[in-house]
Formats: structure tokens, sequence, C-alpha cells
């Protein structure tokens, strides 16, 4: 055997023992104890992967030797930046196999990347070019070659490459205070390395944890949990490990943060909320509706009026009824008795939008009782003859009056005290709104139809409020569902009024794991949740636009209630007081004479009441 292809043995317990009596003992015990290290096994890896005759890099040997795969979906793969400096973030579960797995996942997309790992990979030479190493447990010499590698990683990315880094230094133990495994804080230095160098972060989660012996060696003392990685490492031989990448986050997101202790508590929540990913299926837009919406067999779509006759019966509707007009598009108000053959469109037309989107009522046509007395805002276009959207509106005072509180759509889905009505009526009652799938590409028809409303409010300016049921799909990952509700319940809520309200079908969300529900630093926004929503959704979808048109107009929520004759939409009962609601915001939807007339209406010494903010 020639002396290239002798047995390496890389992993030895070296070490200088003074005096004799003690260091004849440690050479009678030091086999034994390399076997107990699981020093054996790990020198027998290198060997098989150092005579392994393929043209893989290093890192890929050993994963194929040991058997090991790892699976991230195609879309997250695309989210590692193709150049530039990047820091990426990853836990640390396993204590050697993530830095490996990590080397080539990085690498796989561009060789200019390199992990910051844990010292003892050092005795790998062909990893020596792959990696900067850092003792994690501590002492004087460690402190001065850890700076060493930090200086190393600074230039590393002012260079413009990637940097991979396990900012708990430590493996994930299990914590009896907490009885469960856990990872350490993460090193608020690898804050300052964000902002010295201005890296964007890229977070990558690991799945999965070390075994029980590893745990229990850990409560006894952390050097026998720092003993015990070897083994951990060879006892993933034969494993599928799934890994879950999130977003790119740029520097001006990360620099808002006032210090770096709330930037890694940042990083550390956005890593882990990753795990919500794991082993649950997001929502699939593919998914087929053939068969069910609402547990019975769906009906064909009705067929549509001709467009004529539905031309015919606006142009009867008096002048006064045209809200605006812009360009083809013309908006007006009607109710069924002036246009039942519109409305036999509304209904259809909201039927095929919301199956679009895997709502609907699985009927032929979407219309109900409400729609009988409901008034009915829409957009026409004149050229082509056919309807582009509509919204339901419900004046509180007419309905309730000739009704009752029952006559109005929102008490099916709530139970509400007569009290709220006094407080907010007279009101408008706004739902049902749909722009058709053709024009769903330009946010122009959902402008107009805003504009209807606004125009509407000036024509009667006593509906000050506007409330009604605004949709959460089914189609939303349950976290991005419950991360909105957390986020409307924190900032956007009205306690005392949400006493005068109980949902017939409450919403049991359930809690997003690896997130702190008491640090506020996490979602300081709505742009923060859609941010974090977009992690879950296959889509990259954020919060419904209607949610937000709401938000901006300054709406709070008082219930969220789930739909269960709606394909379980998730519905939060809104009120907007308009009177409260940012002028800016209102001219654009009222004009400038419309604006200054609702402004007179309310500003003319009657004594409105207001929404207890």
């Amino acid at each position: 055997m020639s002396e290239s292809e002798k047995p390496a043995k890389i992993f030895n317990l070296d070490l200088e023992i003074d005096g004799s009596v003690r260091n004849k003992l440690f050479r009678v015990a030091r086999r034994p104890l390399e076997r107990l290290l699981s020093f054996n096994g790990l020198n027998s890896l290198y060997n098989e992967a150092l005579h392994y005759k393929t043209e893989q890099a290093f890192y890929d040997k050993l994963l194929d030797r040991m058997n090991v795969n790892y699976h991230i979906s195609e879309r997250d793969m695309d989210r590692i930046p193709k150049e530039g400096r990047v820091i990426v973030v990853a836990n640390h579960p396993f204590g050697g196999l993530e830095g490996i797995i990590l080397a080539s996942v990085l690498r796989s997309v561009r060789d200019d990347s390199k992990i910051l790992a844990n010292y003892l990979l050092e005795r790998i030479p062909e990893l020596r070019d792959v990696f900067f190493f850092v003792d994690p447990f501590g002492g004087s010499s460690s402190a001065r070659a850890n700076l060493a590698s930090m200086k190393k990683s600074m230039q590393w990315l002012r260079d413009e490459h990637m940097l991979g880094i396990f900012p708990a230094g430590t493996v994930a133990h299990f914590s009896i205070s907490k009885r469960k495994v856990m990872e350490s804080e993460w090193a608020e230095s690898v804050a300052t390395l964000i902002r010295k160098t201005e890296s964007p972060v890229l977070p990558v989660y690991f799945d999965g944890f070390n075994g029980p012996m590893f745990q229990m060696m850990g409560l006894i003392h952390p050097r026998l949990r720092t003993a015990m990685l070897p083994n951990e490492l060879l006892n993933k031989k034969d494993r599928d490990i799934d890994i879950c990448i999130g977003k790119v986050i740029g520097f001006n997101k990360l620099k808002s943060f006032e210090s770096d202790k709330e930037l890694i508590s940042y990083l550390r929540q956005r890593t882990f909320m990753l795990q919500n990913r794991s082993g649950e299926e997001d929502a699939s837009p593919d998914t087929s509706i053939s068969i069910s919406i609402t547990g019975e067999t769906v009906e064909p779509i009705v067929d549509p009026v001709p467009p004529d006759e539905v031309a015919k019966e606006i142009a009867e509707l008096p002048p006064t009824q045209k809200l605006l007009e812009s360009n083809e598009f013309e908006v007006y108000h009607a109710v069924k008795k002036q246009a039942p053959k519109l409305l036999h469109e509304i209904g259809r037309l909201r039927e095929v939008t919301f199956r679009g989107t895997h709502e609907g009522t699985g009927k032929s046509i979407d219309l109900d009782a409400f729609d009988e007395y409901y008034v009915h805002l829409f957009i026409w276009n004149r050229e082509k003859k056919e309807l582009v959207g509509a919204y339901r509106i419900g004046r509180t005072d007419n309905i309730i009056k000739r009704h009752g509180k029952k006559g109005l759509y929102t008490t099916t889905l709530f139970n509400i005290r007569s009290s709220l009505f006094d407080r907010v009526s007279p009101a408008l009652e706004m739902g049902r709104s749909f722009v058709r799938p053709e024009y769903q590409r330009s946010f122009a028809p959902l402008l107009m139809l805003w504009k209807g409303i606004g125009h509407y409010v000036v024509k009667y300016p006593k509906y000050k409020v506007l409330f009604g049921p605004v949709s959460i799909s089914s189609e939303y990952h349950s976290m991005s569902r419950h991360l909105m509700v957390s986020f409307l319940k924190l900032h956007n809520y009205l306690p005392e009024m949400a006493r005068m309200v109980k949902p017939k079908t409450p919403y049991r969300g359930r809690r997003v794991k690896g997130m702190d529900p008491k640090n506020r630093t996490m979602i300081r926004s709505l742009e923060d949740v859609s941010e974090l929503i977009s992690e879950f959704e296959s889509d990259n979808k954020g919060v419904p636009i209607l949610l937000k048109q709401y938000l901006k107009l300054g709406g709070k929520l008082v219930g969220f209630n789930v739909d269960p004759d709606f394909s379980d939409v998730l519905d939060g009962l809104i009120l907007v007081d308009l009177t409260k609601t940012d002028p800016n915001i209102l001219r654009r939807y009222m004009g400038d004479e419309g604006l200054a007339s609702f402004k007179d209406y309310h500003g003319s010494g009657k004594k409105e009441k207001e929404l207890t903010v």
C-alpha cells in the first residue's frame, strides 16, 4: 500500500500529558477513548470520502458516503442571491452536519461562498478553503483566533461574496426551564458584522435536532454534549433533512433596528418562523374546485344575460344614479327592481370571480335574499357592454327600520348587540365586492369602485360610517391568517365595541412557531406583516388588498368569524369612521368639491356619534 493510500487519522487524541505516570495512563486509555468519542468512525468516513472516485466537492462526497439527502424546494433555491454580498444565517440543530450541508447548498449556486464554522472541522484539510473557523468554547487564545476569522469574514463580505453563519455558536439543546430542545440566544456580534458590512441577510432553517443521549449528556455538563458531537454526526447516516430558505432581508430594513440585540432577535425569529412551512403544505392555487366548495356538488355557472339587455336597463336608470365616469368606465348605483337583469349578471360574475380563488357558494349564481333590497354599486364598461365589478351596500337606517337588524347580512356571521348599531347608525354595510378576473391585473377598476363609494357618501353624507366583513381567503396558509389576526388585534382593534360582537363560528388560530408574541420589534407595521406572510405563500402574496384599503381609511376590527358556507373564509368585521380618515386619502375618492361638501356637512354644529378608538 502506498503512502497516499494509507488510512489517514485526522481525528485523534494527540495530546501532550505532563508527568510520566499520567502519560502512561493516557497511552493505555487513548484508543478506548478515541473509540468512545467516535473518532474511529470519523476517520473511516473521512477516508471513504477521500478515496471516493468522483469529481464532487469534498463536502458532497461526505454527504454521499453518509447517504444524507437534503430537500429544498425549487422556489427556495431561487431565493439564494446569484451575486453580491450576503450573510446567510441558519439555526444550529446538529453541530456538524448542517455546516457541511450549507456549504453544499450555497456553493451549488455560487462558488464564492464560505461558512463560518466550528474549528473542529479545521481538522479536515479539504474543507479549509470553504470555511472560516471559530472556537465557540472561549479562552484567550481562541478569542484572538476568532477575531482573526471575523476580520477575514468582514473582508470577504466587502469583496461582495457570500458568508454562511450559525449565530447561536452552540448546538440546540434541551432546556429544563422551557422543557424543550431550543437554541441559545444568537450572538450580537453577527448583528455588528451585518451593520459594518451593510449586508443583506438570507435566513435558512434546518429541520430536526440531536437525539436523547446528546440531550441527557448536556444536562450533566455542556462539555459532555460537545464530546457527543462526533457520534451525532455519524448517526445522521441515511437521513433526509428538510431545509427552508426565507426571503432575502435587505439592509435598509435591518438598519432600522435601534440595537444589535433587536436586530439579531429579529433575524432569529425570521429564521425559526420558517419551521411553520416544514411538514405542512401551503394552500395550493392548483386545488380543483370541480368536486366541492361547500361539501356538495358544485353547480355549473348560470348562462349570462345578453349584453344589450343589461345595457338597456342601465340606460334607463335616472341620470342622478351615475356617480362618475372615466374613459370607457361608468359607475352607477341601483336596486333590483330597477335592473333585475343587471343583478343577475352581478350574481353570476360574483360566483365566477370567487370560485377563481377557491371560494364561492358552489351554486350556479351567487344571489341571496339580501340582494332583493340592498343597493348595488357597479362599474360598467360602456364600450364592451360588460359588467366590470360591483359592491353591495346596505343602508342600516332603512334596513333596520323595515327588516330589523336581522335584515343585515353581517348578522348571519356575527351576533351583534343593538347598542352597536345605535352607536354607528346611520351607516353603510359594505360587502360582496368583486372585480371580474379579466380586469384584476390593473388596480384601476378597484380604484373606480372606491371612488364610486366616495361619491355615494358625498351624495348621502349622513352615512359617515362604513362597516362589514372583510375577507381573508382560506387559500392563505394557516400561519398567514394567524399573523394577520394577531397584528390586527394588537394595532387595529376596538375592544370596547368588540364586546358587543360575538362571532357565530369563532376563529381558532394556532400559535406561530418561532415567534415571540411579546417581541413587538418583529411586526411593527402592515408592511412587516405582508413581508412575513409572503414567506408562507407559494405565490408570494401579502395582506389582501381590500383589507389594506380599509386600514388606510382608518378601519378598526371588532371580531373575526369563519364562514363555513363560503369555503371557510375568515371574515373580519371592520368599522371605518370617515370623519376620522386622513383628508388626503378621502380627497382621492371624493374629489376636492366632494370632500369639502362632506366636511361641511359634518362640521355644521351637529353632534356626531364617534367610534371609540
